[in-house]
Order: structure tokens, then sequence, then C-alpha cells
């Protein structure tokens, strides 16, 4: 397996300063051993005006076979190789890239992955001129395989793509192309994005991976494909080809990247939006005075919902950067609040702004913030008097409200629910708010008054619940509140004329 980096230089950046972004020094030919090979790093070219590394993966398909590592997905083998014991022995592990090429990259690579360059943080932060070629690259013609797969996954990155069919036998042109490419990739980006793109795509066109696909893939996935993934129109393709078809940890992935959409979306462009109520006329004389800014009061609201239901153990699901995680701190009867979201970003920034560094021991004692997805049931969010939903359902595609309901309701199951989603009527009343548009490009939907009761009356009574509405925000005779509040109080098993009543 062969894979070559090259790069142009000028006078104040000399090419050869790939070296340095590597770790990998010019002048020196290095080998690693890896689980599966030997892996040679080496430099054909290294000169002020041109650069060229080179990645060579020596890999043993019989020793592969020996040691357990030769089979794919489920322990069946690779779908490169064709079927059968002797398959397993003679195939196109050693020669054709694969998800054993990605890996050694990973690894061989891993401090330039991660964008880490001590000696020159600021190379490592440029955009630099670069030509990646893959001579022989797995990519199965039909519908979806071929040149045109290799061109649909990598064009959207911004590269210049260059993917030949090889033939089967040059000799032999009636033979036809064989499922292999040759691939050549130009742009000019971060090194530490190319190589993240190659070490996820690459085990995508190979269709297979030589290890048993694990769980943990999934946070491996996002963490690699932070920034790029999650937009890209061959997602769907990409997670079920990446974890070989088992098709629970795509469905995982996926969600947890359309969730990372409310979380990646900056909490001041909701509060612009939110602060754009219009001023009110405080006497006869139209006196203006500054409003309260919706958000504020949508926290203020919740509180008090959480206070006349006298919690004091609260889970915040979709907690984003923490500003309402920061208001329940700051109530003394609140004993414990667990923080909810499913970006690591997000989280990030919450410990920043909470400053759970310096918080004392007895404080911090009193929140956690873990990652989670809210569409799937999670033991670590069993046994809180309340749970809160801010401004989060309206995020979620109108198919996995279900999904959403069930793992809070039917199995959290808090003894309080507060949800709070914008009213759609309302929006006439935003000047800033072009007509037929929602509050926020990432808003699924916005229900208006009679479907956000509707579904949250139909959600209580699937699983046990009361619930009451109230308004958050000024309370327009004809459109209604900017916010819609709901509080959900789960109906006691022991009130037989109340379950009854389900």
């Amino acid at each position: 397996m062969f894979l070559t980096i090259s790069t142009t230089g000028t006078p104040e950046r000399p090419a050869s300063d790939l070296g340095f972004l590597l770790h990998k020094h010019p002048d020196k030919a290095q080998s690693f051993p890896t689980s599966h090979g030997l892996a040679h790093v080496f430099y054909p070219e290294a000169g002020a005006e041109r650069c060229t590394a080179a990645l060579l993966l020596e890999v043993d398909p019989v020793g592969l076979v020996r040691r357990g590592r030769g089979k794919g997905r489920g322990g069946s083998p690779t779908a490169t190789s064709g079927s059968g014991a002797l398959a397993q022995y003679v195939n196109d592990r050693p020669y054709a890239a694969s998800s054993l090429l990605a890996v050694a990259l990973g690894t061989v690579f891993k401090s330039a992955r991660q964008g880490r360059c001590d000696q020159r943080p600021e190379l490592a932060a440029a955009a630099l001129p670069l030509t990646v070629t893959v001579p022989v690259l797995p990519a199965k013609a039909g519908k979806d395989g071929g040149a045109e797969l290799v061109r649909r996954l990598f064009e959207p990155l911004g590269w210049q793509v260059r993917s030949e069919p090889i033939p089967l036998d040059p000799a032999f042109p009636d033979w036809g192309d064989s499922h292999y490419v040759s691939l050549e990739l130009t742009g000019t980006r971060r090194l530490a994005d190319a190589l993240n793109q190659l070490y996820v795509l690459l085990p995508v066109l190979d269709d297979s991976k030589h290890y048993w696909v694990s769980p943990d893939e999934v946070d491996k996935l996002l963490r690699v494909g932070e920034g790029w993934l999650g937009t890209h129109p061959e997602l769907s393709l990409i997670t079920r080809r990446y974890f070989s078809r088992r098709w629970s940890l795509a469905r995982s992935a996926m969600e947890r990247l359309e969730l990372a959409r409310l979380a990646e979306a900056d909490d001041r462009e909701l509060e612009e939006i939110d602060n754009a109520v219009p001023e009110q006329e405080a006497d006869e004389q139209a006196v203006e005075e500054k409003p309260t800014p919706l958000a504020v009061q949508r926290r203020a609201a919740i509180l008090e919902a959480l206070r006349a239901a006298g919690a004091t153990r609260v889970v915040d699901l979709g907690c984003g950067e923490g500003s309402l995680v920061g208001a329940l701190l700051k109530e003394p009867r609140i004993t414990e609040v667990l923080g909810v979201d499913v970006s690591s970003r997000a989280l990030g920034i919450a410990a920043r702004r909470l400053h759970l560094d310096r918080m004392s021991e007895r404080q911090a004692s009193r929140v956690r913030l873990v990652q989670g997805a809210l569409t799937y049931t999670d033991a670590r969010l069993t046994g809180y008097d309340a749970a809160v939903l801010s401004e989060v359902v309206e995020h979620v595609d109108p198919p996995r409200l279900p999904a959403l309901a069930y793992a809070v309701f039917g199995a959290a199951r808090p003894g309080t629910v507060v949800v709070t989603t914008p009213n759609a009527e309302y929006n006439v009343r935003w000047e800033s708010l072009p007509a037929g548009h929602v509050r926020h490009p990432d808003h699924r939907f916005e229900w208006d008054r009679a479907q956000f009761r509707a579904w949250a009356r139909q959600v209580a009574d699937s699983y046990g619940y009361g619930v009451a509405f109230a308004p958050v925000g000024p309370d327009d005779p004809e459109v209604g509140p900017p916010t819609q509040l709901a509080t959900f109080t789960r109906t006691p098993a022991d009130r037989p004329q109340e379950a009854a009543n389900r």
C-alpha cells in the first residue's frame, strides 16, 4: 500500500517544512511497526520548491489471518478479498489502500492529524498547497462505487479530483476495468484536515474494515470528522460504509451529527433574534423602555416552574454552552445539575463559562457536564426530579421526535419535564424576521400554539403525565406569546383515578 503527500514552497516557506508538520525528518527513512505490518516513511524529494512524503505499508496477509486480523465485518472475509479460505491468504491487502492504510496513517502521523506542531504552530494552522496520490484504491463500479464515487466523496470537501479506473489487464482491454482506481487530490488546506479526511474516507471506499467495529468508533468518527463530516452530502453513505454496515452505529453517528447542529449554533445568534422584541410603550406618551431579553425571561419562567415542582436534582437536556446550567447553580435549593449535550465543543465552552476549574469543591460537586444524544435512552438521565428541554425540540427532525419523547418521558421518567419552544404565530411580530422564515436556520419546524399543545398532550397521554401550559414573554392577544412553555408532571402510580384516565 502506498500514499504520497506533496507540497510546493515559497521563498518565505520552503516546501521541506512539510517535515515539521509530519514530525518526520526529510533526510531520514523511518520504519514503524503496526499491528498489521511495517509502515515506512521516506521522502522521494525534499527541496525548497517541492517536497513529497511517502507512506509505504508492508502487509503480510498470511500474518493477518494467523493473528485474527485478516477478517472484516462480523468476522467474515473482507469485501475486497472475496470468499472462502483461500481468499484470506490471496487477496489485495498488500497492494490496495484500505482501512489498514488508514490506521497506519492515523498512527504514524498522529500529531499531524491533531494539528500539532510545537516548533512551527503557525505552519500547522496554515492552508498549504497539497497533492495527495494513492496509486491503487478500491472503488467497486456500480451505483455506489467507481471513479464517480471517489469524486462524490472528495469534491464536496474542496478537492480537485483526478480518479482513473485501472484496467484488469492493459494487454486485454476487452476485459474492462477492475474495481480499483488511481487517485490524485489537489487542493489548498490544512494538512491536519487532509489527513483526517483520508483517515475516514479510505475505509469508506474500501467498504470494509479489517478489525471489529465497536461502539467507540462512533466517538472516533465524530472527533475526526468535526468541521466537515456533518455537512457532507454523502453523509449517509459515509457512515454506512465506515461502520461496515453496522446499522445501529451508523444511525447513532447520523443522529449525533444532526443534533450537533444545535450545539454548534452560536448562542449569541439566538440571543440577537430573541432580543429583537419590539419595545413597549410605557405610558400614553409612548415612552420607550428597553425590554428584558426573551432569553432571560425564558430562563426565569423555567426556574419558576422548577421551583413550583419542588425539584432539587435537574438535568438540562441540550444544555449547549451552559446558560441555563449557570442559572440553575444560582438556585440554593438545586443540589445537583446535569448538563447533557451532543457537542463536546459546546460542553467545553460551557465548562469555561461556568469556570468549573475554579469552583470550590462543594460547588463543583453540584454540577456535571456529559456528552449524549437525546434521542437515545441513557441510564445517566434516570433518577432526576426534573428535566428541561429548552429550545430543543424544534431542532429535531419530526420523524425523530417519538424517539426523543421515549428517551425522556418513557425511559428517564423524571417527575417533571419543562419544555419551551418558539410560537410560530408570533413570528409576524419580529421586524427583523422575513415573512415565512423560522427564527434560526437550524430549526426543522416551528409550531403554532395548537400544534404544540396537540404534541404535548399526546406525549403526556402516552407516558402517564399531566401537562399545563404557560406563556413566556408578552402575550399578544392576537398571536400569543413569543415562547411557549409546557410543564409535564408525572402521574403518581398509586392514584388509580389518574392512572385510569391515561
